[in-house]
């Protein structure tokens, strides 16, 4: 067994709890190495360079959150992670700097709002993720709020599932648009009609993900009543407990067992887990490649309803700016909040007549809901700034490249551009319109290796998805920019007539879409370039 397998098999990660609240009082120095690898199970990671600090990740169902809990959060950010906190892909909040006697009091406050760290990392069922609009979407087929809390209530610090062999990623959702991705997770639950009566259920997809070896999860063939999504959740979870492996952590998810299986034999098993046979027959009702945002002000399905989603550039906010949103979320809207897998934060229930006010107040807090559509679809992973896998920076250097394209390319078009600090894809490089993977890479005349990415382009969802194809490996990480502004000023220059840029990218082939970026001739002129980019200069 690897020595993750051991650690659990001589404690259960549920079971540290008790030797947190020990060490809050003994100190750093008195943590048994083998428990940081089970406090994960509790939501908190050792921080890069492991010298005291801990990450801390919550859980929030769907990304639902009201003003209370809201305003903990912000008291939490400003008292203990040095006042920001980053909203995640998977539709929660982390935060840095927490100290190991910082936890049990963060946590007792978290649980007095009914917020839990519970199952937020570690191998177990994650936080749940849904569309930021459920229940608001003029569209949608049925409100899956209902499922995503039962779900959540029946694995929460359920120790039947506390020991799977990796993280497994769970999402529900009856979006028309799917924007949460459920392509890439490995348990989905989709809202779609029964084949014959009409009736509005789920479908399910399983074992999809990323990281090194991505794999879309196959549609199963297995519909399922609302009162059934507790079933179809215990039954995969527990078809990747038992037959899921365990011998080398890099082929632990359950995208490798479906991949040996095959769809087929994996709902066999799921037959026998549940035992009875879901419906066949009910429709894959994936969409077309369309962009998967909220962001702006759209009308509800409530009449005289709207929400206002907002663009949160890598994520990042302070502490006085969640404060802001909940006293905005509880004058013009009705007291809630929620957040997206894009790292955005959404304002739901707002009236007419409160658009406008509320549209101010959020000005004035500092967030933005249009603009320039490189900033709406750009997402940041960590990075090495407190990650212990990354190679690169992240959010600092996105910022920067979202500043420069906003000051130099007009662009009319959705853009998804995903930046990850090394190659396990938290920011899902590999299904961005433009993903850029941390690297090194070797300068010439230097001693020194430099940060740089891998420029990889192309990737989509929906029925014609892809993966990203990688384009130019090494790009020095100060020349990126340079190469995305070119490939968007060729995409300007070449578009056909309401082109989407995805389209764009399909129909050139690798050594074109080079030819785009123009790598070698941006390196060869580092002066030139860096002398009228205003982002350099600010």
């Amino acid at each position: 067994m690897n020595k993750v397998e051991v650690l659990k098999q001589e404690k259960d990660g549920l079971d540290v709890w008790a030797d947190i609240e020990r060490y809050a009082k003994t100190g750093f120095e008195s943590i048994d190495p083998g428990d940081f690898d089970r406090f994960k199970w509790y939501g908190v990671y050792q921080q890069l360079p492991k010298v005291g600090h801990f990450m801390m990740r919550l859980k929030l169902p769907g990304g639902l959150a009201n003003v209370e809990q809201l305003r903990e959060i912000a008291d939490i950010t400003d008292q203990y992670a040095r006042g920001f906190a980053d909203v995640t892909t998977r539709q929660t909040f982390q935060w840095h700097w927490l100290t190991i006697q910082d936890i049990p009091e963060i946590v007792a406050r978290l649980n007095r709002v009914g917020i839990t760290t519970m199952g937020a990392c570690g191998d177990i069922p994650r936080n749940i993720v849904s569309c930021p609009v459920s229940g608001l979407h003029p569209d949608e087929l049925i409100d899956p709020r209902p499922a995503i809390l039962a779900i959540h209530e029946h694995l929460k610090g359920n120790k039947e599932f506390s020991n799977l062999p990796r993280k497994y990623k769970l999402s529900v959702t009856a979006c028309p648009e799917q924007c949460c991705q459920p392509e890439i997770h490995d348990f989905s639950l989709v809202a779609v009609r029964h084949p014959e009566t009409g009736e509005v259920g789920y479908g399910l997809r399983a074992a999809g993900g990323l990281s090194t070896q991505p794999h879309f999860a196959p549609w199963l063939d297995a519909w399922f009543t609302p009162d059934q999504v507790v079933d179809a959740t215990r039954a995969v979870t527990a078809i990747f407990r038992d037959h899921g492996y365990r011998a080398k952590r890099t082929h632990a998810r359950l995208k490798f067992l479906m991949a040996d299986w095959g769809p087929e034999k994996f709902r066999e098993v799921l037959v026998e887990y549940l035992g009875y046979d879901p419906v066949r027959g009910a429709a894959d009702n994936a969409p077309g490649n369309i962009y998967r945002d909220h962001v702006g002000v759209h009308r509800q399905q409530q009449r005289g309803l709207n929400w206002i989603g907002l663009s949160i550039l890598t994520g990042r906010v302070q502490g006085d700016q969640i404060r802001s949103l909940a006293d905005i979320a509880e004058r013009y809207g009705n007291g809630e909040v929620r957040t997206s897998h894009m790292q955005n934060l959404l304002l739901p229930n707002v009236p007419d007549e409160n658009v406008d006010l509320a549209l101010e107040a959020l000005k004035e807090a500092g967030f933005e809901w249009g603009g320039h559509s490189v900033r709406r679809g750009a997402i940041a992973c960590t990075g090495i700034e407190f990650c212990n896998l990354a190679i690169t920076e992240t959010k600092a250097r996105m910022t920067n490249i979202v500043t420069h394209l906003e000051n130099r390319v007009e662009f009319d078009r959705n853009i998804r551009i995903n930046m990850n600090g090394c190659p396990n894809s938290c920011a899902q490089h590999h299904v961005g319109d433009i993903g850029l993977q941390g690297c090194k890479a070797r300068i010439p005349g230097q001693t020194e290796q430099v940060e740089a990415y891998d420029i990889h382009l192309g990737g989509t969802l929906g029925q014609n998805r892809t993966f990203t194809r990688a384009i130019h490996r090494k790009v020095p990480a100060d020349k990126v920019k340079y190469a995305i502004e070119n490939l968007l000023n060729a995409f300007n220059a070449q578009k056909q007539d309401g082109e989407e840029f995805y389209e764009f990218i399909r129909r050139h082939d690798d050594a074109q879409l080079d030819d785009f970026l123009g790598v070698e001739t941006i390196i060869g002129a580092p002066e030139t370039r860096d002398a009228r980019d205003p982002a350099a200069k600010a």
